[in-house]
């Protein structure tokens, strides 16, 4: 568990939660989930010291859950939100299983096993772990699922900036206090601000994305337009498919959940944002704005999920829609192939009738005229369909 204090325009790690909140700032609390049965008592005071209230029994649990879908729900102190981020590679690897990823491939190892075995592996990124988030009006406590690099990152983030800052502007030569000056403008204002600002880093992750499942389908529209696909594809493809249906799924929970916040923002009272009306109006707008951002990243995800979902059924029908021309050609084809040799089969059928009288039956010049009547007509219906094209060449 890790506790930071941001305050000053700046931030400090502590090694117990302090007895109260800083007036100009707010304690920040995350930790891995494994650790938060252990954790839970020290969890529990410091939320009701730092916010006033203890966590419920039953957003505890949900806090504990790592299948939880998003959601978000909000007491009279403070505010409970579920959002699932992108699973790291070997954390999609560990869930699929290598029977997963290699169950569409042929028993012996070929070139077509491994294009398939490539494909799956991206497809499968699209996995999610739960992130927790109760968020105070001076505490916010994240929990975090194991090897989660979201509260890290950020706060290596922010402590890269204010060295920029520090290294950056001569003043910091005269021992001013430039570095938290120079990164104020990154600081988070609150707890909900900083919690945004993750859940932002969330969502890009799945916008990060784009372009490997872009690639994906387009390697696997390739192979369904060959003539001989390979016959895993078909396997891979219904794969990506289930795998976009449930990234859309996602993104219409995360929608909802970020649309209630964001009207649970907007329904707060403006002295809750700050002590002063203009600066209670610049944090809210702010805040606002800031989820109204990450809720127009969220449709970007969506919307790239459906484009590939309507890409593979384009990508299915052209490729029936081809196997359909390739069948036409043939019975095309074949029925010019019969429409030549019936008037053959009706002349040849003409004259083997048992009659004793008959044209040229009795001529000794009969058959090399029937022959060259058979020719004549044979050859002549060839050149008529060759020349409108009836023939495949």
């Amino acid at each position: 568990m890790q506790i930071v204090e941001f305050t000053g325009g700046t931030l400090h790690f502590l090694e117990t939660a302090p007895d109260a909140a800083p007036a100009d700032g707010f304690v920040w609390i995350y930790l891995d989930r494994p650790d938060l049965d252990a954790q839970l008592p020290r969890i529990q005071a410091a939320a009701e010291h730092l916010g006033g209230s203890m966590l419920l029994d039953v957003h505890v649990q949900d806090l504990a859950s790592d299948v939880h879908p998003t959601a978000y729900d909000a007491t009279s102190i403070y505010d409970l939100l579920i959002f699932r981020r992108l699973a790291t590679q070997g954390e999609a690897g560990q869930a699929s299983g290598s029977a997963a990823n290699q169950a569409s491939l042929p028993a012996a190892p070929n070139e077509a096993a491994n294009f398939a075995a490539e494909l799956g592996r991206v497809f499968c990124r699209i996995d999610s772990r739960a992130v927790g988030f109760a968020v105070f009006d001076k505490l916010l406590i994240s929990v975090h699922s194991s090897g989660c690099s979201t509260a890290v990152g950020y706060v290596q983030r922010f402590l890269a900036d204010v060295r920029l800052s520090v290294n950056g502007n001569p003043a910091a030569d005269t021992g001013a206090s430039v570095g938290a000056a120079g990164a104020r403008t990154r600081m988070p204002q609150g707890p909900a601000d900083l919690a945004l600002r993750l859940i932002n880093g969330m969502v890009d992750s799945y916008l990060g994305l784009r372009k490997d499942l872009s690639q994906a389908m387009e390697s696997v529209q390739t192979e369904l337009f060959k003539r001989d696909p390979a016959p895993s594809t078909w396997n891979v493809l219904m794969q990506g498919r289930r795998r976009l249906q449930v990234l859309q799924d996602l993104c219409e929970e995360q929608q909802d959940a970020m649309q209630e916040w964001l009207d649970t923002l907007r329904d707060l009272p403006l002295p809750a944002y700050g002590a002063t009306p203009k600066v209670a109006q610049a944090r809210r707008d702010q805040l606002i704005a800031r989820a109204r951002d990450v809720m127009e990243h969220i449709d970007r995800v969506l919307y790239h999920a459906r484009r590939l979902e309507q890409a593979a059924e384009t990508g299915v029908q052209i490729h029936f829609s081809a196997q359909s021309q390739r069948t036409n050609v043939v019975m095309q084809t074949l029925t010019a192939v019969t429409a030549i040799f019936l008037p053959l089969n009706f002349f040849t059928g003409f004259f083997g009738m048992n009659f004793e009288h008959l044209p040229l039956i009795h001529s000794e010049a009969g058959m090399w005229a029937a022959l060259a009547a058979l020719f004549g007509v044979g050859w002549g219906l060839l050149a008529y369909f060759s020349r409108r094209r009836f023939l495949n060449k």
